[in-house]
């Protein structure tokens, strides 16, 4: 067993076991169980091309039900080498480290090796999104379990590509999920549990093009840090090829929780249900000097020389998309800049309106970049009854969400629910709740009934989003 001293320290060595395989290796077929009892050790991950900090993400903890040993298939390169770091970091660090033995196929024929060895039974994946659709599909062609990072589809043929692969996953008895985090941040959880208390939100409102009955923004940031460290992004992520356009990335969460918020655990047809408006998207503007220290490049790939202008970088990171949804208007919209100014943070706006009040989640400076939720009654409601009926409701949600209280914005007729801390899991910490989610859906052998049509319902709108705003 050789290890890279480059990437390597004797004590790291000792802690991750990297089994380089070779071409020429003989391959070694075992079937592997893939239903699920709730024992120890049983779900045997595989990791495929880890080119996103998602991948490791999923691994910042260990689950009872899962193998520590994983087996990952990817080509060589420096996302490889920064999953492995990654992982390493995990093990080593001093507060619950983790035991994760990693056994690494690296070679352009990964997929395929992966399918041929068998060594695992549940497939996770997360990096580039270019071959992602046709990765997963031969996987659960394959008979394998997965877990996909968004998004699982950038464009329409992407989307035709994923209908076939849950037709596959269901004739195969597999489970094909992919890892929507928002739905466990807190603030977006009690956003939900209002809009369903009719005393306080009423219903949905319709709405309009122009004024939508739901909408939800989100800004992110290219240059960021990620486990206390300076995220680092493959070039590729730069490339909407690769990557995807912003409106078919980040959108799939805001999609998601349009659907997940305003008709829970009801089943979305995209065909019937789903009526696309308006769609627009536009770049971000990137230096080579931002290019650089987002990437560690100090010049722009071939393949990203068709978008650069007068040395600058052209990304199509930014866009909108306006759908009427079971008769409902929302919109989504997403914004991708470089770097969020000094103490601010990726940021997240939501807004439901009812036919009592509206809920609204915000996270600005205001609020110190930390999402909070506030209860707008509208206009002709009585502001002391009302108030009186929130009180009365977020005591009986405490029971539920232990400290949960409100507090009267002063001079507004507006409310702010106080959300304990214990409730303030991280961005990083909902990779570890989607996983253990994905686990009991795993143990239980089926998923929810309405996870597979609204995963396609999303998905449509995202690419169909897409070719609205070509």
């Amino acid at each position: 067993m050789k290890f890279n001293s480059k990437f390597w320290s004797p004590v790291a060595a000792s802690i991750l076991l990297l089994s380089i395989a070779c071409t020429n290796e003989k391959n070694v077929e075992e079937e592997v169980k893939t239903t699920f009892s709730g024992e120890k050790n049983e779900i045997k991950l595989l990791t495929l091309d880890p080119g996103h900090f998602h991948a490791h993400l999923v691994k910042k903890s260990m689950y009872e039900q899962v193998d520590p040993k994983v087996h990952v298939y990817a080509p060589d390169g420096p996302e490889l080498v920064a999953y492995l770091q990654a992982i390493e970091s995990f093990n080593t660090r001093e507060e619950n480290p983790t035991s994760w033995e990693l056994d690494v196929y690296k070679g352009d024929d990964f997929l395929e090796r992966m399918i041929r060895e068998r060594k695992g039974n549940v497939m996770v994946t997360a990096g580039n999104n270019r071959e992602k659709t046709a990765n997963i599909k031969a996987t659960v062609d394959a008979g394998f379990h997965v877990l996909a990072d968004k998004p699982m589809a950038i464009d329409v043929a992407g989307f035709e590509l994923l209908k076939e692969a849950f037709a596959s996953a269901e004739e195969n008895n597999v489970l094909l999920y992919d890892i929507m985090t928002e739905r466990f941040e807190i603030s977006t959880i009690l956003q939900r549990e209002f809009s369903m208390i009719p005393e306080v939100f009423g219903t949905l409102v319709e709405g309009s093009l122009d004024d939508p009955a739901i909408t939800k923004e989100s800004v992110h940031h290219f240059f960021k840090q990620v486990s206390g460290k300076p995220l680092i992004r493959p070039a590729w992520f730069y490339d909407v090829n690769q990557q995807g356009n912003g409106i078919v990335d980040v959108t799939t969460h805001l999609v998601d929780l349009v659907q997940w918020e305003s008709f829970p655990e009801k089943i979305i047809n995209y065909e019937t249900d789903i009526e696309m408006l308006e769609a627009e998207r536009w770049t971000t503007d990137l230096t080579l000097e931002q290019f650089s220290r987002s990437t560690g490049l100090d010049a722009y790939p071939a393949y990203l020389q068709n978008v650069v202008e007068d040395d600058t970088l052209k990304v199509y990171g930014n866009g909108e998309i306006s759908y009427k949804i079971n008769g409902i208007h929302a919109k989504v919209s997403v914004i991708w800049n470089y770097i969020a100014p000094e103490g601010s943070a990726d940021t997240h706006y939501s807004i439901m309106r009812g036919t009592k009040s509206n809920l609204i989640i915000r996270q600005d400076a205001e609020q110190d970049y930390i999402t909070e939720l506030y209860i707008e009654p509208v206009e002709g409601v009585d502001t002391e009854a009302f108030e009186s009926t929130v009180q009365e409701q977020v005591q009986q949600l405490s029971g539920r969400f232990a400290g949960l209280d409100v507090v009267k914005v002063p001079g507004k007729a507006s409310w702010r629910i106080v959300i304990p801390q214990a409730f303030r899991t991280s961005h990083e910490d909902h990779f570890r709740e989607v996983t253990e989610a994905y686990i009991r859906y795993l143990t239980a052998g089926k998923l929810p009934d309405w996870e597979v049509p609204n995963m396609l319902a999303k998905y449509y709108v995202t690419t169909q989003g897409l070719e609205l705003a070509k």
